[in-house]
């Protein structure tokens, strides 16, 4: 604009960008490239909830503005599922809130516990928004790094120790991780837990992969774990577990005052949102335990589909133990830099991916590693394998 010298753009924000989903979904639609970038499935979920959300709209319900922590259905239902899923009992009516998505959750949460100049430690590689989130906080990101090690990416606990200082307020956790796929076992988490009150810092964990482990892998909340109740605010979501990411219905539980803190943050972001599909989301989570069960294996037969995919094309490969993306190793196939790599890759092979350094601050430590989804059809993913074979013939 003429005669501006200062630059529009916030000081805090002026490091984030597009975001390299929009880019990178892009560079698919105009390649016509298998997008296994982005993380967002491409089937719905179940019929029956659908319809629930249908009806839900036909009846009135949720066309206008929904409470602001949410229907008392939902938060009903969030509160069993806690109960029933990890013995944690939460008041619906004071300890649970309905977010528009567990990114404003994740938002909702830090802009109201966070002070600026006060110190949030996350877990790096990092989902995108948890850096953008920390500095509209005004809050300084302490990134510890997780690192290959036998097959997936660990957790150093003397490194997390050692990141918290006396301005640290909070441990800003993701289990299953995004994007590694990392599920912290319950030793670290204890771990983490006695770190937490032996100096006197809040928790906030990002769960939205919750039913999404496989193999051997276990959940664990750390809010139930002993003395963690009190000082943690747990994030939750219908979009990854029901494959209904567009219905943007997350949500929150914690104590009745860290939830009111969240609250009076949330009511000046969407107010309420996704009034029908609450009505929705809380039939789901009433879903019998055969629903997640299925999903889980067809999804673990997937993993397994496009890691063996990838590993045959030449990638090195990290199994992942949650959620539903897999991070490989691109200096087997004699390159290093990840973000040249997904460029390069839709015209190389007709797939996009997603590098991993995006998800850091220390970019040197991300740079050979690419992430790949794995939420889609299996003749898609079927498809991409077939076309990641031509890496090994160029």
């Amino acid at each position: 604009m003429a005669g501006m010298t200062r630059p529009l753009l916030n000081r805090r924000l002026a490091e984030f960008g597009t975001t390299i989903f929009a880019e990178m979904s892009a560079l698919a639609a105009r390649t016509g490239s298998i997008n296994l970038g982005q993380g967002f499935p491409d089937t719905d979920g179940p019929e029956e909830i659908r319809e629930a959300a249908v009806r839900a709209l036909r009846e009135g319900r949720g066309n206008q503005y929904p409470p602001g922590p949410g229907v008392p259905e939902l938060r009903t239902a969030i509160a069993e599922h806690q109960l029933r899923r990890y013995g944690l009992a939460y008041d619906p009516d004071a300890e649970v809130l309905v977010t528009a998505g567990a990114t404003e959750a994740i938002a909702a949460a830090l802009l109201a516990l966070v002070e600026p100049g006060d110190e949030v430690v996350a877990l790096e590689p990092y989902y995108d928004s948890y850096a953008a989130c920390i500095a509209m906080a005004g809050g300084t990101r302490v990134p510890v790094t997780l690192r290959p090690h036998a097959g997936a990416f660990a957790l150093d606990l003397d490194e997390l120790t050692a990141a918290v200082t006396e301005r640290t307020r909070l441990i800003l956790l993701n289990t299953p991780h995004n994007p590694t796929g990392t599920v912290l076992s319950r030793a670290e988490l204890t771990a983490i837990a006695e770190l937490a009150q032996e100096r006197d810092l809040l928790v906030v964990t990002d769960e939205v992969y919750e039913h999404l482990v496989f193999d051997d892998a276990e959940h664990v909340p750390i809010a139930s774990l002993p003395g963690m109740r009190e000082r943690t605010v747990t994030i939750g979501s219908a979009g990854k577990t029901y494959s209904f990411t567009g219905w943007k219905v997350g949500w929150i539980t914690a104590t009745p005052e860290l939830t009111s803190a969240v609250r009076s943050a949330k009511q000046f972001l969407t107010y309420v949102a996704s009034g029908p599909f609450q009505y929705a989301v809380a039939e789901a989570l009433r879903l019998p335990d055969a629903y997640t069960d299925g999903l889980r294996a067809e999804l673990q037969a997937k993993r397994d589909l496009l890691s063996e995919g990838l590993a045959a094309a030449g990638f090195g490969v990290h199994r992942p133990a949650g959620t539903y993306f897999v991070t490989t190793d691109i200096r087997p196939l004699g390159e290093t830099d990840g973000f040249a790599f997904c460029r390069a890759l839709p015209e190389r092979a007709g797939v996009v991916a997603i590098p991993n350094a995006v998800f850091y601050d220390h970019r040197e430590e991300g740079a050979p590693f690419v992430r790949f989804a794995f939420c889609k059809r299996v003749d898609v993913l079927q498809e991409a394998v077939d076309r990641l074979k031509r890496l090994g013939r160029v």
